[in-house]
Protein backbone atom coordinates (compact mmCIF):
# COMPACT_ATOMS: atom_id res chain seq x y z
CA UNK A 1 0.00 0.00 0.00
CA UNK A 2 1.11 3.55 -0.26
CA UNK A 3 1.23 5.42 2.83
CA UNK A 4 0.16 9.12 2.44
CA UNK A 5 -0.42 12.49 5.46
CA UNK A 6 1.43 10.41 8.38
CA UNK A 7 1.19 12.77 11.36
CA UNK A 8 2.67 12.20 14.14
CA UNK A 9 0.54 11.08 17.45
CA UNK A 10 -0.43 13.72 19.88
CA UNK A 11 1.88 13.89 22.98
CA UNK A 12 0.03 11.93 26.06
CA UNK A 13 -0.50 15.13 27.59
CA UNK A 14 -2.20 17.04 25.19
CA UNK A 15 -6.00 17.55 25.92
CA UNK A 16 -8.15 19.24 23.43
CA UNK A 17 -11.13 20.90 24.08
CA UNK A 18 -13.45 19.73 21.08
CA UNK A 19 -16.89 20.67 19.93
CA UNK A 20 -19.10 18.57 18.84
CA UNK A 21 -19.61 17.36 15.43
CA UNK A 22 -22.73 19.25 13.84
CA UNK A 23 -23.93 16.06 12.23
CA UNK A 24 -24.72 14.49 15.52
CA UNK A 25 -27.87 16.40 15.13
CA UNK A 26 -30.19 14.72 13.01
CA UNK A 27 -32.29 16.95 10.84
CA UNK A 28 -34.91 17.73 13.88
CA UNK A 29 -32.55 18.54 16.54
CA UNK A 30 -30.53 20.85 13.93
CA UNK A 31 -33.96 22.44 12.83
CA UNK A 32 -34.35 23.24 16.83
CA UNK A 33 -30.91 24.64 17.26
CA UNK A 34 -31.32 26.73 14.20
CA UNK A 35 -34.94 27.87 15.51
CA UNK A 36 -33.54 28.97 19.17
CA UNK A 37 -30.78 31.17 17.52
CA UNK A 38 -33.41 33.23 15.41
CA UNK A 39 -33.04 31.46 11.96
CA UNK A 40 -35.70 29.92 10.40
CA UNK A 41 -35.77 25.96 10.57
CA UNK A 42 -35.40 25.53 6.89
CA UNK A 43 -31.55 26.47 7.33
CA UNK A 44 -30.72 23.01 9.03
CA UNK A 45 -31.71 21.25 5.75
CA UNK A 46 -29.52 23.57 4.12
CA UNK A 47 -26.52 22.84 6.69
CA UNK A 48 -27.11 18.85 6.07
CA UNK A 49 -27.00 19.52 2.31
CA UNK A 50 -23.56 20.92 2.19
CA UNK A 51 -22.12 18.30 4.64
CA UNK A 52 -23.32 14.98 3.33
CA UNK A 53 -24.19 16.20 -0.22
CA UNK A 54 -21.53 19.03 -1.07
CA UNK A 55 -18.94 17.51 0.91
CA UNK A 56 -17.81 21.04 2.17
CA UNK A 57 -15.13 20.80 5.14
CA UNK A 58 -15.48 24.57 6.94
CA UNK A 59 -18.35 26.41 7.82
CA UNK A 60 -17.38 29.56 5.54
CA UNK A 61 -17.56 27.09 2.52
CA UNK A 62 -21.49 26.98 3.00
CA UNK A 63 -22.21 30.17 0.32
CA UNK A 64 -26.38 30.28 0.72
CA UNK A 65 -26.81 30.64 4.38
CA UNK A 66 -26.18 33.78 6.34
CA UNK A 67 -22.35 34.61 7.90
CA UNK A 68 -24.28 35.19 11.43
CA UNK A 69 -25.45 31.61 10.70
CA UNK A 70 -22.03 30.34 9.60
CA UNK A 71 -19.99 31.98 12.51
CA UNK A 72 -22.75 30.01 15.01
CA UNK A 73 -22.21 27.06 13.85
CA UNK A 74 -18.03 27.46 13.89
CA UNK A 75 -18.83 28.78 17.32
CA UNK A 76 -20.57 25.50 18.53
CA UNK A 77 -19.71 22.80 16.60
CA UNK A 78 -16.82 21.09 14.11
CA UNK A 79 -16.75 19.39 10.95
CA UNK A 80 -13.77 17.13 11.48
CA UNK A 81 -11.79 17.46 14.66
CA UNK A 82 -9.89 13.75 14.33
CA UNK A 83 -6.84 13.84 12.93
CA UNK A 84 -6.02 11.62 9.77
CA UNK A 85 -2.67 9.82 11.47
CA UNK A 86 -2.48 7.42 8.67
CA UNK A 87 -3.51 7.36 4.80
CA UNK A 88 -2.82 4.26 2.93
CA UNK A 89 -4.18 3.09 -0.56
CA UNK A 90 -3.65 -0.03 -2.05
CA UNK A 91 -3.01 -1.16 -5.61
CA UNK A 92 -6.62 -1.96 -5.86
CA UNK A 93 -7.48 1.62 -4.94
CA UNK A 94 -8.94 0.76 -1.43
CA UNK A 95 -8.18 3.30 0.82
CA UNK A 96 -7.55 2.53 4.77
CA UNK A 97 -7.36 5.52 7.03
CA UNK A 98 -5.88 5.26 10.75
CA UNK A 99 -7.74 8.49 12.89
CA UNK A 100 -6.42 10.03 15.67
CA UNK A 101 -9.51 10.85 18.04
CA UNK A 102 -9.52 14.13 20.51
CA UNK A 103 -8.65 11.70 23.36
CA UNK A 104 -5.52 10.22 21.81
CA UNK A 105 -7.42 6.94 20.55
CA UNK A 106 -6.81 5.65 17.35
CA UNK A 107 -9.93 3.86 14.77
CA UNK A 108 -9.48 2.60 11.50
CA UNK A 109 -12.69 3.28 8.51
CA UNK A 110 -11.76 1.35 4.59
CA UNK A 111 -12.95 2.74 1.35
CA UNK A 112 -13.42 -0.21 -0.93
CA UNK A 113 -13.62 0.33 -4.60
CA UNK A 114 -15.52 -2.67 -6.45
CA UNK A 115 -13.69 -3.08 -9.92
CA UNK A 116 -16.26 -5.24 -11.55
CA UNK A 117 -19.64 -3.67 -11.81
CA UNK A 118 -22.55 -5.20 -9.77
CA UNK A 119 -26.30 -5.43 -10.12
CA UNK A 120 -27.88 -3.50 -7.08
CA UNK A 121 -30.40 -5.41 -5.32
CA UNK A 122 -33.32 -2.38 -5.16
CA UNK A 123 -33.04 -1.26 -8.60
CA UNK A 124 -31.98 -4.20 -10.08
CA UNK A 125 -29.15 -1.91 -12.62
CA UNK A 126 -25.86 -2.72 -13.06
CA UNK A 127 -23.37 -0.17 -10.40
CA UNK A 128 -20.06 -0.31 -9.68
CA UNK A 129 -19.92 -0.32 -5.72
CA UNK A 130 -17.78 1.94 -3.54
CA UNK A 131 -17.97 0.21 -0.05
CA UNK A 132 -17.21 1.58 3.50
CA UNK A 133 -15.98 -0.43 6.37
CA UNK A 134 -16.46 1.46 10.05
CA UNK A 135 -15.44 1.16 13.51
CA UNK A 136 -17.60 1.45 16.20
CA UNK A 137 -15.65 1.50 19.39
CA UNK A 138 -11.70 1.67 20.42
CA UNK A 139 -10.77 -1.85 20.98
CA UNK A 140 -13.25 -4.78 21.68
CA UNK A 141 -14.12 -6.93 24.52
CA UNK A 142 -15.05 -10.15 22.38
CA UNK A 143 -11.21 -11.36 22.52
CA UNK A 144 -11.75 -13.23 18.84
CA UNK A 145 -8.02 -15.12 18.62
CA UNK A 146 -8.04 -13.83 15.10
CA UNK A 147 -8.64 -10.34 15.16
CA UNK A 148 -5.98 -7.81 16.30
CA UNK A 149 -8.14 -5.49 17.49
CA UNK A 150 -9.53 -6.91 20.39
CA UNK A 151 -5.69 -7.55 22.01
CA UNK A 152 -5.61 -4.51 24.19
CA UNK A 153 -9.65 -5.05 25.16
CA UNK A 154 -12.39 -2.18 25.06
CA UNK A 155 -11.07 1.44 26.03
CA UNK A 156 -14.73 3.07 25.07
CA UNK A 157 -17.62 3.23 22.36
CA UNK A 158 -17.58 6.03 19.77
CA UNK A 159 -19.61 8.69 19.42
CA UNK A 160 -22.71 9.06 16.57
CA UNK A 161 -20.20 12.11 15.28
CA UNK A 162 -17.49 9.41 15.49
CA UNK A 163 -19.25 7.17 13.98
CA UNK A 164 -20.35 9.55 11.09
CA UNK A 165 -16.80 10.79 10.65
CA UNK A 166 -15.33 7.88 8.95
CA UNK A 167 -18.01 7.65 6.54
CA UNK A 168 -17.94 11.14 5.47
CA UNK A 169 -14.15 11.56 5.34
CA UNK A 170 -14.24 8.21 3.09
CA UNK A 171 -16.86 10.31 1.17
CA UNK A 172 -14.60 12.90 0.03
CA UNK A 173 -11.75 10.78 -1.12
CA UNK A 174 -14.46 9.81 -4.04
CA UNK A 175 -14.34 12.12 -7.07
CA UNK A 176 -17.48 14.19 -8.35
CA UNK A 177 -19.61 11.86 -9.86
CA UNK A 178 -19.01 8.99 -7.38
CA UNK A 179 -20.79 8.26 -4.27
CA UNK A 180 -20.89 6.00 -1.61
CA UNK A 181 -22.90 3.06 -2.25
CA UNK A 182 -23.10 0.60 0.40
CA UNK A 183 -21.83 0.92 4.29
CA UNK A 184 -20.54 -2.45 6.52
CA UNK A 185 -20.12 -2.09 10.16
CA UNK A 186 -17.52 -4.28 10.33
CA UNK A 187 -14.45 -2.72 11.67
CA UNK A 188 -13.13 -1.99 15.05
CA UNK A 189 -15.27 -3.08 18.14
CA UNK A 190 -18.71 -5.12 18.79
CA UNK A 191 -21.60 -2.90 16.81
CA UNK A 192 -24.15 -4.31 18.48
CA UNK A 193 -22.85 -3.05 22.49
CA UNK A 194 -22.66 0.61 21.19
CA UNK A 195 -26.52 0.47 19.62
CA UNK A 196 -27.32 3.70 21.44
CA UNK A 197 -24.55 5.73 19.20
CA UNK A 198 -24.57 3.49 16.23
CA UNK A 199 -28.44 3.91 15.57
CA UNK A 200 -28.49 7.28 14.97
CA UNK A 201 -25.52 7.31 13.06
CA UNK A 202 -27.16 4.74 10.52
CA UNK A 203 -30.42 6.90 10.56
CA UNK A 204 -28.32 10.02 9.41
CA UNK A 205 -26.82 7.96 6.49
CA UNK A 206 -30.36 6.42 5.57
CA UNK A 207 -32.06 9.77 5.88
CA UNK A 208 -33.06 11.75 2.11
CA UNK A 209 -31.66 14.58 4.21
CA UNK A 210 -28.41 13.26 4.97
CA UNK A 211 -26.30 10.46 2.85
CA UNK A 212 -29.60 9.04 1.53
CA UNK A 213 -28.36 5.50 1.90
CA UNK A 214 -31.07 2.63 1.61
CA UNK A 215 -31.08 0.39 4.84
CA UNK A 216 -30.70 -2.43 2.51
CA UNK A 217 -27.22 -1.25 1.60
CA UNK A 218 -26.56 -0.88 5.18
CA UNK A 219 -24.74 -4.04 6.79
CA UNK A 220 -24.25 -4.16 10.73
CA UNK A 221 -21.91 -7.05 11.52
CA UNK A 222 -22.12 -9.12 15.51
CA UNK A 223 -20.61 -11.91 17.02
CA UNK A 224 -23.72 -12.93 18.45
CA UNK A 225 -25.39 -10.80 20.90
CA UNK A 226 -28.90 -12.40 21.43
CA UNK A 227 -30.67 -9.73 23.31
CA UNK A 228 -28.97 -7.00 21.42
CA UNK A 229 -29.82 -8.85 18.19
CA UNK A 230 -33.65 -8.87 19.30
CA UNK A 231 -33.37 -4.97 20.31
CA UNK A 232 -31.97 -4.23 16.60
CA UNK A 233 -34.90 -6.03 15.20
CA UNK A 234 -37.72 -4.39 17.28
CA UNK A 235 -36.72 -0.82 15.87
CA UNK A 236 -38.27 -1.69 12.74
CA UNK A 237 -35.38 -1.08 10.34
CA UNK A 238 -34.29 -2.74 7.08
CA UNK A 239 -30.76 -2.60 7.60
CA UNK A 240 -28.92 -5.87 7.03
CA UNK A 241 -27.72 -8.65 9.82
CA UNK A 242 -24.45 -10.41 9.10
CA UNK A 243 -23.21 -12.79 12.30
CA UNK A 244 -19.91 -13.75 12.38
CA UNK A 245 -20.32 -17.25 13.11
CA UNK A 246 -16.68 -18.85 12.20
CA UNK A 247 -17.39 -22.46 13.24
CA UNK A 248 -19.95 -25.11 13.15
CA UNK A 249 -19.89 -26.21 16.73
CA UNK A 250 -19.47 -24.66 20.29
CA UNK A 251 -16.50 -26.26 21.34
CA UNK A 252 -14.61 -24.71 18.39
CA UNK A 253 -16.13 -21.86 18.45
CA UNK A 254 -15.10 -21.34 22.51
CA UNK A 255 -11.51 -20.94 21.60
CA UNK A 256 -12.25 -18.86 18.65
CA UNK A 257 -14.43 -16.44 20.02
CA UNK A 258 -14.40 -16.81 23.76
CA UNK A 259 -17.27 -14.58 24.64
CA UNK A 260 -19.30 -17.56 22.63
CA UNK A 261 -18.36 -19.39 26.20
CA UNK A 262 -21.17 -18.05 27.82
CA UNK A 263 -23.58 -17.28 24.72
CA UNK A 264 -23.74 -20.66 23.35
CA UNK A 265 -24.74 -20.90 19.16
CA UNK A 266 -28.15 -21.96 19.73
CA UNK A 267 -28.75 -19.11 21.65
CA UNK A 268 -27.49 -16.90 18.52
CA UNK A 269 -29.16 -18.59 16.16
CA UNK A 270 -32.34 -18.59 17.57
CA UNK A 271 -32.51 -14.65 18.11
CA UNK A 272 -31.39 -14.53 14.11
CA UNK A 273 -34.35 -16.67 13.78
CA UNK A 274 -36.45 -13.73 15.69
CA UNK A 275 -34.73 -10.84 13.65
CA UNK A 276 -35.67 -12.48 10.34
CA UNK A 277 -39.41 -13.49 11.40
CA UNK A 278 -39.44 -9.80 13.01
CA UNK A 279 -37.69 -7.74 10.10
CA UNK A 280 -38.33 -10.29 6.81
CA UNK A 281 -34.56 -9.67 6.22
CA UNK A 282 -32.18 -12.58 5.49
CA UNK A 283 -29.40 -12.74 8.21
CA UNK A 284 -25.92 -13.46 6.64
CA UNK A 285 -23.78 -15.77 8.12
CA UNK A 286 -19.78 -14.80 8.15
CA UNK A 287 -17.06 -18.04 8.61
CA UNK A 288 -13.23 -16.48 8.51
CA UNK A 289 -11.66 -20.26 7.09
CA UNK A 290 -8.45 -21.21 9.65
CA UNK A 291 -6.35 -23.79 8.45
CA UNK A 292 -6.32 -26.96 10.73
CA UNK A 293 -8.85 -25.64 13.00
CA UNK A 294 -12.20 -25.00 11.19
CA UNK A 295 -11.69 -25.89 7.45
CA UNK A 296 -12.16 -29.49 7.27
CA UNK A 297 -14.86 -31.53 5.35
CA UNK A 298 -16.64 -32.60 8.33
CA UNK A 299 -16.65 -29.06 9.53
CA UNK A 300 -18.45 -27.85 6.08
CA UNK A 301 -20.94 -30.98 6.73
CA UNK A 302 -21.82 -29.88 10.29
CA UNK A 303 -21.83 -26.24 9.33
CA UNK A 304 -24.17 -26.93 6.67
CA UNK A 305 -26.87 -29.01 9.03
CA UNK A 306 -26.61 -26.72 11.62
CA UNK A 307 -28.19 -23.95 9.76
CA UNK A 308 -30.83 -26.07 7.63
CA UNK A 309 -31.83 -27.04 10.82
Amino acid sequence: MTELNVLPASPPDATPVIKPRVYELDSVRLAEWCEARGFPKYRAEQIRRWIFGRRVNDFAEMHDIPNALRLALAAEFSLFPSLIAKHQVGSDRTEKMLLELHDGQFIECVLMREQVSARDTESGREVSRRTVCISTQVGCAMGCVFCASGLLGLKRNLTTGEILEQVLRMDRLLPKGEQITNVVVMGIGEPLANLKALIPALDSLNDKGGLGLGARRITVSTVGLPDKIRELAQLGKQYNLAVSLHAPNDAIRDRLVPVNDKIGMDAILEAADDFFAITGRRVTYEYVLLSGVNDEPQHARELAHLLQS
